[in-house]
């Protein structure tokens, strides 16, 4: 999660409702699921080598 998130990449929840404990770990494996600006989804893409997730506001990340 970066500097400016405001939401949970991984659940999608504002950041200050609870710890996000279990979202962390699970992030250490998996793409973002939600843009942590926005909170909106994100389609995302994982492949043998690395991971890319696209949302519909706030663009690209991948995972190089």
């Amino acid at each position: 999660m970066d500097d400016g998130a405001r939401y949970c990449d991984h659940c999608g929840q504002p950041l200050g409702e609870r710890g996000h404990l279990a979202c962390r770990e699970a992030r250490a494996l998996e793409p973002p699921r939600y843009c942590p600006r926005c909170g909106r989804r994100m389609f995302f893409k994982v492949t043998p080598g690395a991971w890319s997730s696209r949302g519909p506001r706030h663009g690209l990340t991948t995972s190089a």
